[in-house]
């Protein structure tokens, strides 16, 4: 009954992916209908505070939309990219996952993608390189980010059986130089990955097309003159100042009334409000943005599918413990690959680690060792349909980034195992020096 249960359980992530969306939501819930119903499963626990973490960084990051502080930091970000062309392979994926961590959000990507390929296609330097391993790195800026829901999730998980208390910040403290030696390993993979641009057939014909010649040496579509507004600029030293507030509050827990959980919601919401006193938002416009309308997506998709794993883990768990203990004990690193490939069929970081990261727990893996596989949540790009990655490919002029014959020969999937892989050995690397 478990493996039949199982194949449903995988079946219907796979169907919710394909719908997109709010696919993973509804598929969540008939699963969990099927297996409460169906087989009599107790339910599981619901993700309330995953989902109430993520609904009030959305509303602060919406705020900041709406205030114009997310172009303002696009533009900056433009401008760094701009600075050095030659080297963009290495300087956008530092850029896009910097940008995601201080965001909380990794839709600040989207604005920096067409800059990236046409700053790539002027210099001659094949855009699959930055586009590729710049769209996983600003996801991976959100395991890195104190903020993040599933940075939250991660931190209430390791935490439930750990004597050794360990905070978002000690989190971030082992997860942040390890990404940013993953990003790096990443960019060097990259860089190397197909022909120059001025020693390709394919592109070397189309230039041979005056409109396509246009394109790619035409004038900058950058606009380095927009002027900012004032409230741009103070919405995103409110919203900074709210991701400084959370990493004081996790430095020294003594100065909160409340659970660290607790603490995030209320300052996040506290940015809401000085946007609209401040910043001069109207509450209304911030419902109506991208990001909060993404954000709503992510809350009842994490919510359905989330349940429903726990729903199935809960009701096996003495069956899991008992058949992967032996193995996870001699080999704990095999716990990454599950993680990772939970990872690629969810979509979301946040949704992997509530649904796999409680099994590590009850199979007995250190705190500091689910934390060092924590990277492995990252693994969206596996399969090239997440949004990012959809974007990346259209934004490529040149046609260099691309999808092959078959799912998993894509752009970005080297650079995306390089970086999750040397993430992880680089984690592993900092606990034993630091933790052991």
């Amino acid at each position: 009954m478990f493996w039949f249960q199982l194949v449903i359980l995988l079946l219907l992530i796979l169907i919710g992916a394909r719908l997109k969306g709010l696919g993973l939501g509804f598929m969540g819930a008939l699963g969990t209908l099927i297996f409460v119903y169906a087989f009599d499963l107790p339910i599981g626990k619901a993700p309330i505070d995953v989902m109430l973490i993520i609904l009030c960084v959305i509303c602060a990051a919406a705020s900041l939309q709406a205030a114009g502080g997310l172009s303002y930091l696009v533009s900056i970000a433009e401008f760094i990219i701009r600075r050095k062309p030659a080297s963009i392979t290495f300087v956008a994926p530092f850029v896009t996952f910097i940008f995601t961590l201080l965001a909380g959000t990794a839709h600040i990507c989207y604005s920096l993608l067409p800059i990236i390929s046409e700053v790539a296609a002027k210099k001659r330097i094949r855009p699959e390189r930055p586009l590729s391993i710049s769209v996983v790195a600003a996801n991976f800026g959100i395991t890195a980010s104190p903020i993040s829901a599933a940075t939250v999730a991660m931190f209430t998980e390791v935490n439930k059986v750990s004597s050794n208390t360990f905070g978002i910040v000690q989190i971030i403290s082992i997860i942040l130089p390890a990404t940013l030696i993953g990003i790096f390993a990443g960019a060097v993979v990259a860089n190397f990955i197909g022909t120059d641009l001025n020693k390709d057939p394919e592109f070397l014909n189309k230039m041979k097309d005056a409109s396509f010649r246009e394109q790619i040496d035409g004038q900058d579509s950058g606009s380095p003159k927009t002027t900012h507004s004032p409230q741009a600029k103070l919405s995103v030293f409110l919203f900074l100042s709210g991701v400084f507030a959370v990493i004081i509050f996790g430095l020294n827990p003594n100065l909160r009334k409340t659970s660290m959980v607790e603490s995030i919601e209320l300052i996040m919401l506290s940015v809401v409000l000085l946007n609209v006193a401040l910043s001069k938002v109207k509450a209304t416009e911030i419902a109506s943005t991208s990001i909060f309308k993404t954000g709503t997506e992510a809350i009842v998709s994490i919510f359905g599918v989330v349940l429903m794993s726990n729903t199935f883990i809960s009701a096996h768990s003495s069956f899991l413990s008992e058949s992967l203990q032996p193995i996870i004990s001699n080999y704990v690193w095999l716990f990454s690959l599950a993680v990772f490939v939970m990872g690629a069929l969810l979509f979301s970081q946040t949704a992997t680690v509530k649904a796999i990261m409680p099994l590590g727990v009850q199979l007995g893996i250190l705190p500091a060792h689910l934390i060092a596989m924590y990277p492995a949540v990252n693994a969206d790009f596996v399969i090239p349909s997440y949004p990012t990655l959809v974007a990346a490919i259209n934004f490529d002029k040149t046609g260099t980034t691309r999808v092959g014959k078959f799912l998993l020969n894509h752009s970005f999937i080297l650079p995306g195992i390089t970086l999750t892989f040397v993430s992880i050995l680089a984690a592993f690397g900092i606990i034993y020096l630091f933790y052991s």
